[in-house]
């Protein structure tokens, strides 16, 4: 077994968005590897859907892991040609591979408010499908939909601030019955400087989000 974890996914798993709150511009899987003393693969890709997971990340995640993760489904549900039974299809085989390459595989769900404008009833339907897929699988699944507010989202509701993929981070730890939690591994920093930063940090993506 290759030792380490992998992990699937877009955007909110490569990279966090910037650093503050005395929190690195790292990603939930990032803060989720360090927690656990494990080496991180991650494959994730700005903008994949299920179906550039399945086709362009999933061959690269070659050979046994001690844990695979997979969050795949913001893009898709995001799309105006969000397709369920193709998602389905795609997100079948991404999991059907990873827990036969892993002892453990973790899918993560989508935050109910996705997007601006939201998307709504296909968020609902993608959440149905990632857990009911990874039951069938016997992976875990981590549920984010009630992740929300401007402390955890940007603006523009899909991605995250820094104490967002930490909060991910937790969700995450707790489904695999981690601890500490990454939270407590990372403590923020608090202080007025630093929410200071953090606040204007946020204004500079509200008016991006704004055009």
């Amino acid at each position: 077994m290759t030792p380490g974890i992998v992990a699937l996914g877009d955007s909110i798993t490569r990279k966090g968005p910037w650093g503050a709150l005395g929190l690195p511009d790292r990603s939930w899987a990032w803060f989720l590897a360090e927690t656990m003393s494990e080496p991180l693969t991650n494959l994730a890709v700005d903008g994949a859907g299920a179906a550039d997971v399945r086709r362009e990340q999933l061959p690269r995640a070659d050979g046994a892991r001690s844990l695979a993760l997979a969050y795949v489904g913001v893009n898709d549900a995001r799309s105006p040609e969000w397709d369920a039974r193709a998602f389905a299809e795609d997100l079948d085989a991404i999991l059907a591979a990873l827990t036969a390459r892993a002892p453990r595989t973790l899918a993560l769900t989508i935050p109910a408010g996705l997007g601006r404008p939201r998307a709504g009833a296909k968020v609902l339907a993608a959440n149905a499908i990632i857990e009911r897929t990874a039951a069938r699988h016997g992976a875990a699944s981590a549920d984010l939909s009630a992740l929300a507010g401007p402390k955890l989202v940007l603006p523009a509701g899909v991605h995250l601030t820094p104490r967002g993929q930490l909060a991910v981070a937790d969700v995450a730890a707790r489904a695999l019955g981690v601890t500490p939690l990454p939270s407590a591994r990372f403590p923020r920093d608090r202080s007025p400087t630093a929410r200071a930063r953090f606040a204007r940090k946020y204004l500079t993506d509200a008016l991006r989000a704004r055009g």
